[in-house]
Order: C-alpha cells, then sequence, then structure tokens
C-alpha cells in the first residue's frame, strides 16, 4: 500500500498548490479536495508534504465545503447562545478546536462536541455555552487552516464516482490510511484529538479509514481526473 500513497501524492503533484488567500472562482463545484499541513511530511523520501485530510461534499457544493473550513465568511463569527457556531457546519474545524481544548485539558470539550445545527440541542445547552470562549478558539481555528493548511483539488463530476464505499474519496483515504511510511510528527497537533482514529491515523479523518486502496482500475480513473482537473483550471484562469 505504501507504493500505491506514494504514487497519489505524486499524481496530485500535477495540480497546483492552494493556499489562504484564495477566490472560490479558482474552484470547482465538484470535486476532492486533499488538505496539507505545515510540519507534516510524507515518508518516502525527502521533505515532500503528506496528505493529512481528504474531503468530498453533496450536490454542487465544493465551494461552500472550503468557504465554511476556512471561514471565508466571517459574518459567521456573529453568533450567540441561539445560533450553532462555525464548527457546527465543518467537521474540520470542529476536529481541530477539539485537538486544542484536549491539549488545554479543558472541561468545555463536552460542550464543543455538541452539534448545535439541531435547534432542540440549542435549546438544550444553551445556558452552558460559553460564547466568548468559543469564538477564542474558533479564532485559533481559523487561524491554524489559514496559516498551516494548504490543499490541492480534483474535479469530480459525477457524485458516485466521488461519495460512499465505492467512490473515489474512501479509495484514497483507505490508500494513504493503511501507508506504514506517512506518519505524523512528533508536534502533530491531531496527536492531542480525542478520537481515537484521528490520533492513530495521523489524518483528521475517522470515516473510511479501513477502506481498501486503490487497484488499476482506479488508478486509471485518477490519472482521467487529473487531466480533466488540469484542462479546467486552463479554463477557468
Amino acid at each position: 500500500m505504501s507504493e500505491l500513497c506514494k504514487w497519489l501524492h505524486e499524481q496530485l503533484e500535477q495540480l497546483p498548490l492552494i493556499k489562504f488567500p484564495f477566490k472560490l472562482e479558482q474552484l470547482p463545484l465538484n470535486g476532492i479536495y486533499f488538505f496539507y499541513e505545515n510540519g507534516e511530511t510524507w515518508g518516502h523520501g525527502g521533505d515532500k508534504p503528506r496528505i493529512v485530510r481528504i474531503g468530498n461534499h453533496r450536490g454542487n457544493n465544493f465551494r461552500n465545503r472550503i468557504k465554511e473550513h476556512f471561514l471565508l465568511d466571517e459574518r459567521k463569527m456573529d453568533f450567540n447562545s441561539s445560533k450553532p457556531a462555525p464548527k457546527d457546519r465543518s467537521i474540520f474545524r470542529k476536529n481541530i478546536g477539539r485537538a486544542l481544548l484536549n491539549k488545554d485539558k479543558s472541561p468545555y470539550l463536552e460542550i464543543w462536541n455538541v452539534d448545535l445545527i439541531p435547534k432542540k440541542n440549542r435549546e438544550k445547552y444553551r445556558h452552558l455555552r460559553k460564547i466568548e470562549l468559543e469564538k477564542e478558539i474558533e479564532e485559533q481555528v481559523t487561524y491554524i487552516l489559514r496559516n498551516n493548511f494548504s490543499f490541492r483539488f480534483m474535479v469530480v463530476e459525477n457524485e458516485d464516482n466521488r461519495k460512499g464505499k465505492k467512490g473515489l474519496e474512501s479509495t484514497f483515504i483507505g490508500t494513504i490510511s493503511h501507508c506504514k511510511l506517512c506518519r505524523p510528527s512528533s508536534n502533530w497537533l491531531g496527536l492531542f484529538s480525542p478520537k481515537i482514529k484521528i490520533a492513530e491515523s495521523g489524518l483528521w479523518l475517522e470515516q473510511h479509514l479501513g477502506a481498501k486502496g486503490m487497484n488499476e482500475d482506479d488508478k486509471r480513473m485518477i490519472l482521467n481526473a487529473i487531466k480533466e482537473t488540469k484542462e479546467w483550471i486552463k479554463k477557468n484562469s
């Protein structure tokens, strides 16, 4: 599996590495994203960055997912005890916040874990929320994402080809999670995650870690997707 992991990393290097700030118009409506993190290198020789998260979306929602992760709409920070926080619309943000709180041994982790999208949860936990603390954590998460992370994307229009147990997302995650060489650094924030799967895998992920890796058909599909992505970038640049 390590050779497949190396192959995937190398093929993705054909695509541009995007860092904050960027324009949403640079991004497709449908695709898969691959996040990299400062200080995290692959295990196949040299100091190339390793993939630390792979993500997907529903519908034509790719840009919105990235927008939520990086909190490009900062009006979302104007929340109160009756509204969900940005972390409730981005599991990536939520997991980074979990690691920060767990690192500090903060008891507020229990409240941070609550999904505040459902109205019943907002009403149930309203009196327990510390909004100023939540905003402080959200600001830390935003700073970390904007300064420590970068990403590449692959255009994949067909949702069935992206999502689910048979989709490329799970195949990519399985390929990387089974690699014995790509491991987190000793300073990786994810090691403080209360989510065991994150801390042990070295990925900001919990789903599809046990999925099967790529096969030859997948590789052909990937090469074709990379070609189409390069054409899309050229057309939309």
